[in-house]
């Protein structure tokens, strides 16, 4: 028994025994470098998500705080307090929020909550009148229906890149979903084949233009997401609420609202008869848009 207490406080006293003062850390250069890895991840994905963890970041070696769960939950009060301080400061730069809080009788809707927690719902308010009178227009034409926002711009920073897309970076741009039906033809309103409204693409058929094919670009954000596929529901696109919205955006979109282009890919372009000019194709180092529709105005 002698043995064994003996051995239990040589243990304790080691230098690599768990919570000893003596214990190794990792080399300081890690730890900055880890801090700002996870600064630039956090600022890429939400803009302002990089301030807040360096002001959590401090406030809890300010307080002495070592928990996991204690620095977490500082760093989830700073930024809902950032999130709720960019929708009141961005009117000042010229944008607006898109709402994620949509009520029974709202005909336009941001697809997921993740759009408004990530900053990624602001556009100017040029664009939000579009949007509105949009799905304004949707609900007259067809009545009930709900008109789906996808991704918008960062509140702040013209510019400042909305990663993965390549333009959304200066308010003035704005994705829709497609309109959808089931497999026997009836119309889902509101619904989009994947959760985010992203990725679910409608496949060419044998024949369709295919502008990409053959080429093996290295730098580029045109993935296909082949094995994600088969995970989304075997809904199709409503043509003639499609087409409809298309019509809109191309003759009072562009009127009344300014809008200068709409990238949709060119076999569902061909699909919908659409041949209007302000509809082209993004080029082959953008992503797909076969999965949802993209609007700009000057």
């Amino acid at each position: 028994m002698s043995r064994a207490l003996a051995a239990i406080r040589l243990a304790r006293h080691h230098p690599l025994a768990y919570g000893n003062d003596s214990t190794p850390k990792a080399p300081p250069v890690f730890r900055y470098a880890l801090h700002a890895l996870i600064v630039l991840i956090l600022t890429l994905l939400t803009q302002i998500g990089g301030i807040a963890y360096l002001i959590a970041l401090a406030a809890s070696r300010t307080w002495g705080l070592r928990r996991f769960l204690a620095k977490l939950t500082i760093f989830l009060l700073c930024y809902g307090s950032a999130t709720l301080a960019a929708s009141l400061a961005a009117p000042i730069f010229g944008r607006v929020p898109l709402s994620c809080v949509a009520g029974a009788e709202d005909r336009l809707v941001v697809r997921s909550p993740i759009y408004c927690l990530l900053n990624r719902n602001y556009v100017t308010p040029g664009v939000r009148d579009l949007a509105k009178a949009l799905a304004a227009h949707m609900d007259k034409e067809f009545p009930g229906t709900v008109t789906v926002a996808l991704d918008a711009n960062f509140p702040f920073v013209r510019g400042f890149p909305l990663l993965p897309h390549l333009s959304h970076a200066d308010g003035k741009k704005l994705d829709f979903a497609y309109y959808y039906k089931d497999v026997d033809g009836a119309f889902l309103n509101g619904a989009t084949r994947s959760p985010i409204g992203y990725f679910a693409f409608e496949q060419p058929a044998p024949g369709d233009e295919l502008p990409c094919e053959g080429r093996n670009d290295w730098l580029t954000t045109r993935w296909d997401f082949d094995a994600l596929q088969p995970l989304f529901p075997a809904y199709r696109i409503e043509e003639q609420r499609t087409s409809a919205a298309i019509g809109w955006l191309t003759s009072e979109g562009v009127t009344r609202f300014g809008l200068q282009k709409i990238f949709i890919e060119p076999h569902l372009k061909n699909t919908l008869g659409i041949t209007d000019r302000h509809v082209r194709f993004q080029g082959c180092r953008a992503a797909r848009h076969d999965d949802h529709i993209h609007i700009q105005v000057e």
